[in-house]
């Protein structure tokens, strides 16, 4: 889909008179682009709309803060917590929604020619956030594929899923999306992806189950409909988690 960034004159001095979040807002409608917690909204934003969006951001998080009778006044612990905040947001915690993806390093594989065919699992550390309560979600990625038309460099699965993560988002559809991305990239059918991961959400409020472990799987092409494959993979992930508790 073509992104329509281009702002005329007229358009320019009429968005100087609007917040930047409704001008973004308005580009995203006219391009039909949707906007939820999880969506990656990069493609519509020009040069400096992310620092207009902290600047933006900073007074509403200054009325949240009062709102709860948070002395941001003479509170010295408090004072600039709302800035920290809206930078916290869009540049870190929720950055894979306003960054473009990573450009993965991709390199031909000759499946058939003496390329690589066999199955490669990468284990990567995420941390994420809870669109509910918007609390962290922090746990392991573990990607396996059987190696396609492009190999990437092996940090570029971890980057990929690190970008996936770094928004508001379910345990269930990070795994659909870090399965998407990968197998964009690759262009192998074949991708599975288990994530093992603790949430704040139940274990900072409500039950308080400090101790709860939730495990969300993933399985296309071979690794769904091939008991073998599924094996290996499942067998793989095992010996990943014995390696990293050493």
């Amino acid at each position: 889909m073509s992104i329509e960034n281009h702002i005329d004159w007229n358009e320019k001095q009429d968005a100087e008179k609007t917040s930047v979040s409704k001008e973004v807002k308005r580009r995203l409608e006219a391009n039909g682009v949707r906007y939820w917690a999880n969506d990656n909204i990069s493609e519509v934003l020009l040069p400096g709309d992310k620092e207009a969006l902290i600047e933006e951001a900073v007074p509403a998080f200054e009325e949240v803060l009062q709102k709860l009778l948070i002395d941001t006044t003479t509170d010295p612990n408090s004072m600039d917590t709302a800035r920290r905040m809206a930078k916290m947001y869009i540049n870190e915690i929720m950055a894979g929604r306003y960054e473009a993806m990573p450009n993965p390093s991709a390199f031909p594989n000759y499946v058939g020619e003496g390329g690589y065919e066999g199955m490669l699992v990468v284990r990567s550390e995420l941390t994420s956030l809870c669109s509910h309560h918007h609390q962290t979600v922090k746990g392991v990625a573990y990607i396996g594929i059987i190696a396609g038309p492009k190999l990437l460099g092996l940090s570029k699965y971890t980057r990929i899923a690190q970008w996936c993560a770094t928004r508001g988002t379910l345990q269930e559809e990070l795994n659909v999306m870090i399965a998407d991305a990968i197998q964009k990239e690759t262009g192998s059918e074949h991708v599975g992806v288990y994530i093992q991961a603790t949430h704040g959400c139940c274990e900072n409020r409500g039950i308080k189950a400090h101790s709860s472990l939730t495990q969300t799987t993933v399985l296309r092409g071979a690794f769904r409909d091939d008991p073998a494959t599924k094996k290996e993979f499942i067998d793989n992930v095992k010996l990943q988690q014995e390696f990293a508790q050493k």
